[in-house]
């Protein structure tokens, strides 16, 4: 039997299970289709939010470790309990996906789990459990997301040589890791095995980490994250990574062999679009996988769509949320659009890393004149009662109109300052906007106060 249906959407995660919401608060009957477990996607279940528990974990670790006394606070000697670490990463990831099911039954969305692939412009069928299920609607939406990348000459085993999510659950701090891949996966995790124990190397083709960055911010990184103890080789081409005689080696290009007890591959990620039926309505995909949109995010067959990680452009799970409800929004007839120059990025190393808008070097790339204002972390008071005064927030903003242009931090929570960066920049401020807003003291949100006022040569408490 055929289930009809006005809108079905193709993939649980942070993209699909939105864009499934909304078409459900706007009237529409709805299916989620998704082949996994629970619901969530890659982002709730073995990404953005374990890694983040993980993260958070091993710096109170760490913190306990080294950095207590200096807060008058004396302990005694602190043991790892790995088994206990990754049974609360599970317990919040569990939290959260069962949150999700729960937003799904409430909004009297039809779930139907088992792997979707279309069969017709609308219609899917669904491998589930009790055979194939048809599901038919005049709008499809494909948000399938992506996974992790691999390597040629490299052979995943999931366990001594893996990827992102092995790295989640390693039954022991490994002696020594080897991540290939500079990136922010790459970085946050190999921070994780870092602070627990183990001696990490990573790995990166490029001349820099985290390529992406403001170079002025990632110089800062790679200084930082030197510091506390991670080895990073740039300009390292890897050949191969295999396990012998007990031990995982890896080779590298005009370089000797490196000897190490695990291996995280890194090295980004790939849009999941295979078997999905794309070829059987004619849909074609680029070289890379994304599947083509126009504007509305409707690919060339009329009444399907795409969305998130899909379609290419910043992988992000808040991005692929905005786009989800864009789209649902923009088939009711509504002026919805996702402004990707406020699309905000954040890596959760400590220190945290965000931006949003152009880099210095886009700007003096595409000739946009503009000025800056730097506020290190050392000028904040909450920022030294924090222990916390490494880092910076840096603003760029028309050297004309003073609209900002870009905004990039370094530093203690710079994935929550942000945000006023985001606002700031959908609405189209100007640093003195931003200057001319009471800040609260003493915050942390005073150094976007005063990196601000720098723009124009204003700062208070700063030479």
């Amino acid at each position: 039997m055929t289930q009809q249906h006005d809108c079905v959407v193709v993939g649980g995660g942070p993209g699909g299970y939105v864009a499934a919401i909304r078409a459900a608060q706007l009237g529409w009957k709805t299916a989620l289709v998704d082949e996994n477990d629970v619901l969530g996607g890659t982002c709730l279940r073995v990404g953005c939010i374990p890694s983040k528990a993980m993260l958070e974990s091993s710096h109170v670790y760490h913190a306990s470790k080294h950095d207590l006394a200096d807060h008058g606070v004396q302990v005694g000697s602190v043991q790892l309990d790995l088994q206990s670490m990754l049974a609360r990463k599970d317990k919040v990831v569990s939290q959260l996906t069962g949150g999700v099911a729960m937003l799904i039954k409430r909004n009297k969305i039809t779930a139907y789990r088992g792997r979707g692939k279309l069969v017709a412009p609308d219609a899917i069928e669904v491998a589930t459990a009790d055979g194939p299920q048809r599901v038919q609607a005049k709008h499809i939406i494909l948000a399938t997301g992506s996974r992790p990348a691999t390597m040629r000459g490299i052979t995943m085993d999931g366990d001594r040589i893996g990827d992102s999510t092995t790295a989640l659950g390693y039954s022991q701090v490994p002696d020594k890791l080897v991540v290939i891949g500079g990136g922010y996966i790459g970085v946050e995790l190999g921070s994780v095995w870092s602070r627990l124990g183990s001696e990490v190397i990573v790995l990166e083709a490029m001349d820099r980490i985290l390529a992406g960055l403001d170079h002025e911010i990632g110089q800062l990184a790679h200084h930082t994250f030197s510091k506390q103890g991670l080895e990073f080789r740039t300009g390292s081409w890897v050949e191969s990574a295999t396990v012998e005689g007990g031990k995982c080696i890896v080779r590298c290009k005009d370089a000797n062999p490196i000897e190490c007890d695990r291996v995280l591959v890194a090295a980004g990620r790939t849009p999941c679009s295979n078997d999905l039926g794309l070829e059987a309505v004619g849909i074609e995909t680029d070289r890379r996988g994304f599947v083509p949109v126009d504007s509305n995010f409707q690919t060339p067959v009329p009444g399907i769509y795409a969305i998130g990680d899909l379609i290419g452009g910043a992988m992000l799970a808040h991005k692929a949320s905005e786009e989800g409800i864009v789209c649902v929004e923009r088939l009711h007839g509504m002026g919805s659009h996702v402004n990707y120059d406020a699309i905000p990025a954040v890596v959760y190393t400590d220190p945290e890393i965000a931006s949003v808008g152009k880099t210095e070097e886009q700007l003096k790339e595409e000739k946009i004149p503009y000025a800056k204002g730097i506020c290190p972390y050392g000028a904040s008071g909450r920022a030294l009662a924090l222990g916390e005064t490494g880092g910076r927030v840096k603003v760029l903003a028309h050297a004309d109109t003073d609209r900002v242009l870009g905004v990039h931090i370094i530093g203690a929570r710079a994935g929550d300052l942000i945000a006023e960066a985001v606002a700031a920049m959908e609405f189209g401020a100007s640093s003195e906007d931003i200057a001319r807003c009471c800040h609260a003291h003493p915050t942390l949100s005073e150094l976007m106060h005063e990196a601000s006022l720098a723009v124009s040569k204003r700062a208070i408490h700063t030479a």
